[in-house]
Formats: C-alpha cells, structure tokens, sequence
C-alpha cells in the first residue's frame, strides 16, 4: 500500500534539506553581475566563509560539486610527478587520490583498519620514513559518507607535526563542515575542501577551498595549474568577475548569503551540538535494532562514528528492497551503500536542516518498513531514539 502523497523527505547523506528560506532567496530576476547588490553579497559570503572553516586563510569557491573543489585543491598547489599520500578510510579519499593520479601526480594509499579510521600513528610512521620529503600532499577525509566513518583530523594533524613532515595537510570536509567541529588552523589544516550541499544546506553547484598562507606560498610554483581554477586568476584586480571565472552562479549566491544568515543566528557551536544530539538518537536506533545477522554498524569503534551520517550494514536483511519500500511506498529516501557498501547497506544522513519530526520520523518509517518486510530486528528503534531526543529537550 503506498502512503507516500505527502512532501518526500530526503534523509541521504547529501544533498540535504534545503530550507525553505534559501528556496526563497534564489526566486530573483536577474540582477547586474558586474556591480550593486549581487556584487555586494558575493563579497559578504567570502568575507564569512572563513569564519565556517574556523581559518584566517583564504577562501575560493568555484561553480562546481565537491569533486571541482578537490581539483581546485590539487592544480593549484601541486606540480607534476608530486608524490601525494593518501589516508583512505572509505571511498571519497581514494577518489580523491585518482584525481591527483589523472593530473600527473604519483599515489601513494596508505589504509585504514577495516571498519574503522585512519590510524593516526601509521601517518607518523610513514612520515617519518620519507626522511627525503618526496611526499608533498596528504589527503584526508574528515568524513567519508560511504563508510560513515569520523576521522581525528586534529590527531593527524598532531601525527603530522611530530614527525615534522613539511607536507601539505589538505582535508576534504564535504560531509562535515557545519555539521562537526571543524577547527582549520588549530589542527595545524592547510588546504580545506568543502561543498555547499550538505552542512551548508545549498543546493548542489559550490566547491570551496579554503588555504592558509601556506598553501598559497606553494601555490606560486605549482605547475598543475589550470585556467578555471587558478587561484591567482581569482584573486586579481578583477576580482568581481573572475572570482567565479566568469559569470556567477547568481542564484546559488542568494541561497549561500540565505544559508550563512541562518548559520550565524543558530552558532556554530549549537549546530555542532544538534548534529550529536540527532546521530545519537540514530545510533540509538540502529543499536535496538540490531540482532546478530541482522542490522549492524559499518563503523565498529561508536567513538568514530560520524555525526553527519551512519552506515547501517543490513546483514541478512536486503537493503535495497528496505530503500525501495521507504522511498516508492512511504516517501522516504535512504542513502543507498556506495562502492563496496552497494547492496549490503543504506545510509542515513542526518546533517544539515533538521529537527526532531525529521529524525524521528525517518527512523520510525524505517521501523516499520522493517517490520512491513517481517526482518528480524531487536527492540524498537524508534523508541529509543525518542528518548534520546526527550533527553535533550529536558536537558
């Protein structure tokens, strides 16, 4: 029976809900992008952007998904036949890595344990054995959305120091920034890469980087820079025009100006603090679900488990027909498993613009989608993710 008429709720790990009130700030006609309001405001949004990275280095953004900001990234501080490491832990670093490979660049991977997150002592290690320095990048991700794990970047970074490697620390924080704390320059971060549709609650289109001082001193010797990406292009005298490359993605200027209004009004801090209190209540759930060959966590130290986003390893129960039901039968969409995840898990997003009834009602309808396919599951989800909530709300 399908009861799926009302407003379909997106509960993936990205994009998010984007919040009415950024809907309503991209419905304008088009305006001068040369001087006046819009103008105004791209500058005001680069001004805060910082501020969201918790940096006093520069911001670039680009018209691009998180993919275009990696490239960013890469082009403007590397040059060829660079030797980059990457601290895989799931997918998104590893892509990373083949993007640096495409640009000429040679790749190391160092792994993470199974199921769990980089191993901040293997950096050291590692680091410390490139006594010639050859190593000139390391990539990491804060964290990846197909494993759902959260990596220490503030131990890397720590990792990183004592072995006093000169290497760039570059982190991809797409699936995090505006959701977890996220301290740039004090874990010692060079390079941040972010994406405006996840914590930033915009829709799909803006790579940012940000760069300390750092970065940007490397950046004049980089000899995988391209046209569009150039930083050097975008911090011109023409700034106003070639911020973008060209022509700015006008719309979406209104949505970040809209999204960063509603940042400020709640605080950093409390938004870190939503985000724990709304991936308890989901590990909560996932935790009273779970029978053995049943439902289980990817992630198996609770410690790393990400704050923006849980895999659910589905066991015996199959995850594509749960995420079938959920969507076509209740309006529900899950994060389907990515990569080696595909067809053995779901995910569920919790990042961005929430609340309670969201939450709740995601993992209620998963309950019962669970019960409607008669899958073996323990005690109810639901229920203990609302006492997490009612916990908070007495709190």
């Amino acid at each position: 029976m399908k009861l799926n008429q009302g407003r379909m709720l997106t509960s993936m790990p990205g994009p998010s809900v984007i919040p009415d009130r950024v809907l309503g700030a991209m419905h304008t006609a088009m305006p001068n992008i040369y001087k006046g309001a819009l103008v105004e405001t791209s500058v005001s949004i680069f001004d805060e952007l910082p501020a969201i990275a918790r940096t006093a280095g520069r911001a670039f953004m680009a018209i691009s998904n998180g993919h275009g900001a990696w490239e960013m990234s890469l082009t403007n501080t590397l040059s060829r036949g660079d030797t980059v490491l990457v601290l895989e832990s799931g997918r998104f670093a590893v892509g990373w890595g083949d993007q640096a490979r495409v640009l000429g660049a040679e790749v190391e991977v160092l792994y993470a344990p199974e199921r769990g997150p980089i191993d901040p002592g293997a950096v050291e290690e590692r680091l410390r054995a490139d006594t010639g320095h050859k190593i000139k990048a390391i990539l990491a991700v804060q964290v990846d959305t197909a494993s759902g794990v959260w990596n220490d970047i503030a131990a890397i970074g720590r990792a990183i120091k004592a072995a006093g490697h000169p290497a760039l620390y570059m982190v991809d924080s797409v699936a995090s920034i505006a959701c977890v704390e996220y301290l740039m320059d004090e874990w010692g971060v060079d390079v941040t890469v972010g994406g405006s549709q996840k914590g930033l609650m915009v829709p799909p289109g803006l790579g940012m980087v940000w760069a300390n001082d750092k970065a940007l001193a490397v950046h004049q010797n980089a000899d995988m820079r391209t046209p569009y990406w150039d930083w050097s292009a975008r911090l011109s005298d023409d700034a106003h025009y070639m911020r973008y490359c060209g022509t700015a993605p006008i719309q979406h200027i209104y949505a970040m100006r809209a999204a960063l209004d509603m940042i400020a009004e709640e605080g950093l801090e409390a938004i870190w603090s939503r985000h724990a209190v709304f991936a308890s209540a989901v590990r909560a759930a996932v935790e009273a679900w779970h029978v053995d060959g049943g439902l289980e966590f990817n992630i198996v130290d609770p410690a790393h488990r990400s704050n923006s986003t849980t895999t659910v390893l589905s066991g015996s129960i199959d995850a594509e027909r749960l995420c079938a039901i959920c969507e076509h039968d209740a309006g529900l969409v899950l994060g389907i498993g990515l990569g080696d995840f595909a067809g053995r898990s779901f995910r569920i997003g919790h990042m961005g613009h929430l609340n309670p009834p969201m939450v709740l009602g995601t993992l209620a309808t998963i309950e019962a989608a669970l019960h409607a396919m008669k899958a073996p599951i323990g005690a109810s989800g639901a229920a203990a993710a609302a006492q997490v909530v009612a916990d908070a709300l007495n709190s």
